[in-house]
């Protein structure tokens, strides 16, 4: 997964949010578009765009960011950043076998999940399916447990783990994401939650109906304006392009890059490996044009 870019109001106090207090660092700001990561990688693409209300409640769109961590030491320096700095945010922590996982929510509503994953080693999968569960987490005890005692230790490597959706409807969501989209699907919750990867993490992406179910398309507003994909090479993103188009999906591929949207209208950009550092403010100026 690569950034995932939001439509903001205030653009100078979500910068302020994901670099001060989820510990990011800004790698630009260009006009009305900031992007924010961990080292070369960018994480968080914002968009300036304050003529733009409140997304509705109850609508598809954005569940949560998960920004994955190489190390526990890194997510615990980062979840005792948001814990002194913006307490108020936090909204819960779980262990899921697979991974130890903080949530939050920043200023305008957006949600993040700051986690570790176990090694792939230790994941269990039965008929296909990996055992995930939501078990209690003291933020405390692991924070004092894996905090670095080093003084001023620089922060470590950080990626998109994987993005969270609210949708409509989870058979709807399997017919786009893993029949034409071509992800696997890793987890079932239910009728209500789905869990989609590749190459057999536990998942790149997943979609519920917790706070969604029977939703329609997006209307044009604050919060999410596109999440990225990456591929390994160009022509992996033509080969999606034919797949895509076979499927009778609109999309626009402009030689590097392959955009569409899924059933609830979130915009979704695949790019290939080679193209991951040159296009993400592109991508966000295009994305609030997005229907």
């Amino acid at each position: 997964m690569g950034a995932v870019t939001l439509r903001v109001g205030n653009l100078d106090a979500m910068i302020a949010y994901y670099r001060d207090i989820v510990t990011l660092e800004l790698h630009s700001h260009d006009g009305p578009v900031a992007v924010l990561g961990r080292g070369k990688i960018p994480l968080v693409i914002l968009q300036h765009a304050p003529e733009l209300a409140a997304a509705e409640p109850r609508s598809a769109g954005l569940y949560h960011t998960a920004i994955l961590f190489d190390t526990q030491a890194d997510l615990a320096a980062a979840v005792y950043s948001i814990g002194t700095k913006s307490p108020g945010t936090f909204t819960g922590s779980a262990d899921h076998l697979v991974s130890q996982a903080f949530y939050f929510t920043d200023p305008e509503g957006n949600g993040i999940e700051l986690y570790w994953d176990r090694d792939r080693t230790a994941w269990s999968w039965t008929h296909g399916q990996v055992d995930m569960a939501s078990l209690y987490l003291d933020p405390n005890a692991f924070i004092s447990e894996h905090m670095s005692a080093e003084p001023g230790a620089k922060p470590g490597h950080a990626i998109v783990g994987h993005v969270h959706l609210s949708v409509g409807d989870v058979p709807s969501a399997r017919e786009f994401y893993v029949n034409r989209l071509g992800f696997e699907a890793t987890a079932n919750f239910g009728p209500s939650a789905l869990f989609v990867s590749a190459g057999g993490y536990h998942h790149h992406m997943a979609m519920n109906t917790w706070e969604s179910s029977g939703s329609g398309k997006r209307r044009l507003a604050l919060g999410l304006g596109e999440i990225s994909i990456i591929v390994p090479s160009t022509d992996d993103v033509g080969a999606l392009n034919e797949r895509m188009s076979h499927f009778k999906v609109d999309t626009r591929h402009d030689g590097q890059t392959l955009a569409f949207d899924d059933p609830w209208a979130n915009r979704i950009r695949v790019r290939s490996a080679d193209n991951t550092h040159t296009a993400p403010a592109a991508s966000a100026v295009d994305a609030v044009d997005a229907p």
